[in-house]
């Protein structure tokens, strides 16, 4: 078994396709000149083998070999349903 594999934290915001998620990271950084924080947004698609996210949901998600052209992540838990 591969270890260190990154895991992270993120919200659901697409389940319409089958056995997959897009999972929405979102990071804050500092601007380089402006010093000011700033919000960045990146989707990635993940893995869900039971199809049991919903839109809305807290998932942490574990990097893995490439399942398809774009799903190289796969499904660990559900941190948080949504409401």
């Amino acid at each position: 078994m591969a270890k260190n594999r990154k895991q992270l934290i993120g919200k659901v915001v697409s389940n319409k396709m089958n056995k997959t998620v897009v999972v929405e990271l979102e990071n804050l950084v500092m601007h380089s000149l402006y010093k000011k924080s700033v919000r960045r947004t990146k989707r990635i698609k993940s893995h869900d083998e039971k199809n049991e996210c919903s839109v809305g949901d807290l998932v942490l998600v574990e990097e893995t070999r490439p399942l398809s052209r774009e799903k190289r992540y796969r499904l660990i838990e559900i941190v948080e349903k949504a409401k």
